[in-house]
């Protein structure tokens, strides 16, 4: 089997990216990286994702404040240092509002199977989710290739709620995660990779 180094490359250039160029985001291209995302495969290929794309910055602003507000309350709550508490949330509110683009992955399950048990019921959603990552990492690699920088918030499975009612979200929309997009203002950092041999079991085991 011939690997394709055109794919292997991109994957292995891919960084997280938290800063960002000044510079909007032409449409055409948003548009490309969610056809990239929309070409993920998923459960039962029912595409069980949704995306809100947020490009100008009173969308941003709106979700940054609920979201640090929601925030703040939590880490009030678990009784934290207020001066690392407005930090975090100061940190948070420039990921979002400074980020050109926003794209929110949203779950939505209404064409998901449905089961009367508990235990089947949660397996569904997890597929539901892991359907949803796989099109936010095609997203990213796509994103890549443009030569823009992505990096993925996942504060919003803290929060979903919070985050459909600042946004206005349609119903059944869950949140999942943020995805910050623009042209990089650094390369971001390498960082380091476990070895296979760290993660794989083979079956049968391999020996010698």
């Amino acid at each position: 089997m011939t690997v394709n180094t055109n794919a292997t490359t991109l994957i292995e250039r891919r960084r997280s990216i938290r800063r960002y160029r000044s510079e909007s985001i032409a449409r055409d291209i948003i548009q490309r990286l969610l056809l990239a995302a929309t070409h993920a495969p998923s459960a039962h290929n029912r595409q069980p994702w949704r995306f809100a794309v947020l490009d100008k910055s009173q969308a941003k602003e709106i979700l940054a404040i609920a979201m640090g507000k929601r925030l703040r309350e939590d880490r009030e709550a678990d009784g934290d240092d207020p001066q690392a508490i407005e930090a975090d949330i100061k940190r948070s509110y420039a990921r979002i509002t400074l980020a050109p683009v926003v794209i929110v992955a949203c779950v939505e399950m209404s064409d998901m199977d449905r089961y009367p048990d508990e235990r089947r019921r949660q397996a569904e959603y997890f597929m539901a989710m892991q359907s949803t990552a796989m099109a936010v990492q095609n997203m990213l690699l796509a994103a890549e290739q443009e030569g823009l920088g992505a990096c993925v918030m996942c504060a919003p499975l803290f929060c979903p709620e919070t985050v459909a009612a600042a946004l206005k979200l349609p119903p059944g929309w869950q949140a999942q995660m943020l995805v910050t997009l623009g042209i990089p203002a650094d390369r971001g950092k390498s960082r380091p990779r476990k070895p296979p041999d760290e993660v794989v079991l083979w079956f049968p085991p391999q020996t010698g």
